[in-house]
Formats: structure tokens, sequence, C-alpha cells
């Protein structure tokens, strides 16, 4: 296969076939179809990432979900982020997420940066 940078949708086919192919063949990563896999899969991904994006979640609710696998409560940021009122008005989006509380939450939840400054 002739390697090029993918441009249209019929192209993006093409690969994608050819990629299925290489795997119902089980090519080894270090042989030389399975480099040439890596590099198809890299021009894939650079053609979805431009047409087909996927949005960053909702910070709050972002928020929201790490706080739940964490096992943690409102009650339990109160001190680091306000009081226990300001807490519940900022999960309930009525209170915005400023960027001095997307830095406390992205270093005590986790949180990439990115997501917490998406909106």
């Amino acid at each position: 296969m002739k390697l090029k940078v993918i441009k249209t949708k019929k192209e993006y086919q093409t690969y994608l076939k050819w990629v299925e192919e290489m795997f119902d063949k089980n090519v080894s990563a270090n042989s030389p179809e399975g480099e040439e896999l890596q590099v198809v899969l890299l021009l894939i991904k650079q053609y979805e990432d431009g047409h087909f994006p996927i949005p960053y979640p909702d910070p709050i609710d972002c928020i929201k979900a790490k706080m739940e696998e964490k096992g943690l409560k409102n009650k339990d940021l109160v001190g680091i982020v306000g009081t226990k009122g300001y807490i519940s008005a900022l999960l309930n989006k009525r209170k915005p997420l400023n960027l001095e509380l997307a830095k406390i939450f992205h270093r005590q939840l986790g949180i990439p940066a990115e997501i917490l400054l998406s909106n």
C-alpha cells in the first residue's frame, strides 16, 4: 500500500478495510507489515481527529463523577473549595467554575485541565 495523508472519505474507508485485513492476518508489530500498519493507524487517527472530533465532557459533570469515583461528598471539599453552600451552588451550576477552582480540582481530583477549562 502506498501511504499518503487521508483526504477523502473513500481513502479513509480504504485504509480502514486494509487495517481490518492486517488485524485478521495477525501481523507482528515488528514486521514490515506491522510497521506499515502503525503508520496507517496514525493516518487514520489524524483523519478522525479532524473529521469526527469528540467534545469534552461538561466540567461540573466530570467533577461530580470524580467525586463519586473517589467516594467524596460535598462536605469533604469544605475548606478546600469553600463553604458547603458554595460547593453545592457550584455543583448545581449556580456558581461559575473559575480558574482558581479549576486548579484546585485538577490537583485534588486529578481531572485534566483541558476538561476543566473547556467551557
